[in-house]
């Protein structure tokens, strides 16, 4: 296919493809999608080899969020029976995240509700960086706490934060049908903050929330020109309880075509399969690796996720190796700056944040039929951080 060979040569030369054909990757059709998948593939590993990074989310503080996002278990107004607490201590959040650590993670993913951190709360999360640094020798911690107010991107930097997540989500075009309490640009801003502290950007998407092929090409564009290292690619799980909570719209197949697109688009970028995961992929997760080179390990803020055993068992038997803290994620490029030249499209040829969450893979002796909404794979959290019990890691 004209197409693919074409998305794989620029792919190769970090050269942003058309809008066209972004679109066409969403539009090929099943019959294509092995074809699709490996020409992406290409590009993954010519940036990334077989290497995974795995990632460890600690929920921080659990619920009551003023903030009215339509996807978010968490939001004003949700009836969802998640966990509910407030701040965990530094020690406690320091003894979560090395379970993460021990179960291979390389990064540790700081998470707390609400519209953005106080004064006192970044100075509270700062504490438990360092608890966690002290504790876990070489581990990556990555904070998400919302919008930053000025200077405070600085203070996490200066605490040992390595990188601060606030994800776009949507479209700008249809930000405004999702969240009314804060604005599309109030999160490009708090992505530039963080840039311009120092962090490592990660911002990414979510998919499944009734956006058009136009829109996601809109966002993954926003984002690339935005210039994150990591792109986390979330698919929706719909939490009973929420505005959102009837919105199905996703197969294997179309997470997939949405995978390869975003690589094609950000072809040397950390993209990392976030949320819903095992809710919308399901038994094509080890296809899914070939285009992603990073994902979450155990469980997520308010849901389980797929037992962090099957995770790395998943990972050895689809060919690819666990990233270790010794490695470099990025390409070298990257990896040394050269894509952070005060606010260039990375990767053009001339120089030109945590989402849903997914639950655990459930058997059942007899299966959905095809295009049913699998609600029996939504399970909330009720272990991990905020309870007495072990986290999955």
């Amino acid at each position: 296919m004209d197409l693919l060979n074409t998305l794989v040569d620029k792919g190769l030369r970090r050269e942003l493809p058309t809008r066209d054909e972004a679109l066409a990757v969403l539009a090929t059709s099943d019959d294509d999608l092995l074809d699709v998948v490996a020409a992406a593939g290409k590009v993954r590993q010519h940036w990334f080899g077989r290497r995974v990074k795995l990632n460890y989310l600690v929920n921080l503080k659990s619920g009551l969020c003023p903030e009215d996002c339509s996807y978010c278990s968490q939001r004003l107004g949700s009836t969802a029976g998640i966990l509910k607490y407030s701040w965990l201590k530094p020690g406690q959040a320091s003894d979560a995240a090395a379970a993460g650590v021990a179960g291979g993670a390389k990064r540790v993913c700081l998470v707390a509700s609400g519209r953005g951190p106080t004064d006192r709360d970044v100075d509270r999360v700062s504490e438990t960086i360092k608890a966690i640094k002290e504790n876990n020798e070489g581990v990556e911690v990555c904070a998400c706490l919302g919008l930053l107010s000025e200077g405070q991107a600085e203070r996490l930097r200066e605490a040992g934060a390595d990188a601060y997540n606030h994800n776009l989500n949507t479209s700008e075009a249809t930000y405004g049908e999702i969240t009314t309490t804060h604005t599309y640009e109030d999160r490009v801003d708090t992505v530039q903050k963080a840039h311009a502290a120092g962090l490592s950007a990660c911002s990414g998407l979510i998919a499944g929330m009734g956006e058009t092929d136009e829109d996601l090409v809109d966002v993954v564009f926003s984002l690339r020109e935005l210039d994150p290292d990591s792109v986390p690619v979330n698919f929706l799980i719909p939490f009973e309880g929420t505005p959102l909570g009837k919105e199905w719209n996703l197969t294997p197949q179309r997470c997939l075509r949405i995978l390869a697109m975003t690589r094609f688009v950000c072809p040397d970028v950390e993209v990392r399969i976030a949320g819903g995961r095992e809710v919308h992929l399901r038994t094509m997760q080890p296809l899914a690796l070939h285009l992603a080179n990073s994902i979450f390990l155990g469980d997520y803020l308010t849901s389980e996720g797929q037992a962090g055993k099957a995770d790395l068992e998943m990972i050895a038997d689809a060919g690819f190796e666990v990233e270790g803290t010794d490695q470099v994620t990025l390409p070298e490029h990257r990896a040394a700056g050269g894509c952070h030249d005060g606010g260039g499209v990375c990767g053009s040829e001339g120089g030109g944040a945590c989402g849903s969450e997914p639950a655990p893979q459930a058997a059942a002796q007899d299966g959905p039929q095809t295009g049913e909404p699998r609600t029996d794979l939504v399970a909330v959290r009720r272990r991990g951080a905020g309870t007495d019990l072990a986290p999955n890691a």
